[in-house]
């Protein structure tokens, strides 16, 4: 009997897609991964991240040491997400409700991502490993070196490294339009408040379940939904970008002023003044520019090295998809390397993997963004029109939640089998 080689994988990149990335390949006896973060420890930036169903399914058909990982970090089960209007005729008015038939869950980031680096041997963590280069070799293996000038040899490397993280570069060069992200034209701010406090400023009949609110406003939305087993509410506030936002601009802080100057143009409504209270419960209160792979990439592999999550498409946070997108090319990802069973394999693996991804995630990019524009009031045809809006809206998440993701596998099976 022939003896099945040890394929040597790096993983770029320690936050949620890296660390899901490394449980499913886990599952594998011949696959030896080790992951690499650039930071001295692993961390997540943000407060919660919403988890729909497409999600929730790509980790069940991952299956292994992710089962339940949302569970033991504290998700909460969402009823339903619940659209209403904030400004406009139809102000404090029902849009409609958003309910898959699997609901979503809202799980905060850094507990999500502590409960997935438990199985993983602290051996093949990596700490404070930024990369600076990376080479692919004759033998078709690949070379990193790190900024701290050690070098790690492997088979395979995945960037799962973010927005500007250094293996998209390797990809796709240095010039490349599709290299940098854009800004988006949004902001957004995040504040944590407990239970008890949200109900106080925000009103005890928005927590009667456990649902997620959004607040059309204009030129602007809010959102709050719970977390933390139910202990804890995120308030989002989000706001179009204006003319004093630079280029490269990616934080500012934020004042009482400030807000209620984001929401000047909004109708005189309790939720109009009652998120500025909200958000001011947060002391360091801050903006960020929302950015997004604007240019799509001719592809997210080269070679033995391909990319993963916001590193091969970053997209703005309307329609609650980066994670779950980053748990699909996990569940792609393990699928087709399971069934690698020589180094020669990497590359028809990596390339069935972009045809596979690619398409879906690059449409999801821009529906995100247009439904951004549309959950902001600054759609040209609908405006704050509740109608309108509930017509262009009510379908929009349709493809991104329905996706079988048996199917998935197959299309990136059949596709591999194709290029071999």
């Amino acid at each position: 009997m022939s003896t099945i080689p040890t394929i040597k994988i790096a993983v770029i990149g320690g936050g949620i897609a890296g660390a899901t990335l490394t449980n499913a390949l886990m599952k594998h006896p011949h696959l030896d991964v080790d992951i690499f973060e650039s930071a001295p420890e692993f961390s997540e930036r943000g407060a919660a991240v919403g988890i729909a169903q497409n999600g929730q399914v790509a980790l069940k058909e991952i299956g292994g040491s992710v089962i339940g990982a949302l569970d033991r970090a504290g998700a909460v089960l969402m009823n339903s997400s619940r659209m209403c209007m904030a400004s406009g005729p139809s102000a404090m008015s029902l849009v409609f409700d958003l309910a898959a038939p699997q609901r979503g869950k809202v799980v905060h980031r850094a507990t999500l991502l502590a409960e997935l680096l438990k199985p993983i041997d602290k051996s093949k963590m990596h700490t404070s490993k930024k990369v600076v280069r990376m080479e692919q070799l004759n033998t078709g293996r690949v070379t990193i070196t790190f900024d701290d000038e050690s070098k790690f040899e492997v088979d395979a490397v995945i960037g799962a490294d973010g927005v500007h993280g250094h293996v998209r570069e390797h990809i796709l060069g240095a010039d490349h339009p599709a290299l940098k992200p854009k800004l988006a034209g949004f902001w957004d701010c995040r504040a944590l408040l407990p239970m008890k406090k949200a109900k106080e400023i925000l009103g005890e009949q928005y927590f009667e379940e456990q649902r997620q609110y959004g607040w059309i406003g204009d030129g602007g939305f809010f959102m709050h939904d719970v977390l933390d087993g139910g202990e804890t509410v995120q308030c989002v506030a989000c706001q179009v970008i204006d003319e004093t936002w630079g280029e490269n601009e990616w934080k500012r802080d934020l004042d009482r002023a400030a807000l209620e100057k984001a929401v000047a143009n909004w109708t005189d409504t309790p939720i109009k003044r009652n998120l500025v209270e909200a958000m001011l419960e947060n002391p360091d209160l801050k903006a960020y520019a929302e950015w997004h792979h604007e240019v799509d990439a001719p592809t997210y592999s080269k070679g033995h090295v391909c990319l993963m999550g916001d590193a091969a498409h970053s997209m703005t946070p309307w329609q609650g998809s980066g994670a779950g997108q980053a748990m699909e090319d996990a569940m792609i990802l393990e699928t087709l390397l399971g069934e690698v069973k020589d180094p020669s394999q990497i590359v028809p693996a990596f390339k069935a993997y972009d045809q596979t991804r690619r398409p879906r995630t690059q449409r999801i990019i821009k529906s995100s963004h247009g439904t951004g524009v549309i959950m902001c009031g600054r759609n040209a045809e609908t405006g704050l029109d509740m109608d309108k809006i509930r017509n262009v809206l009510s379908e929009r998440w349709k493809f991104i939640h329905g996706q079988n993701q048996k199917e998935h596998k197959k299309e990136a099976l059949y596709a591999f089998k194709r290029l071999q």
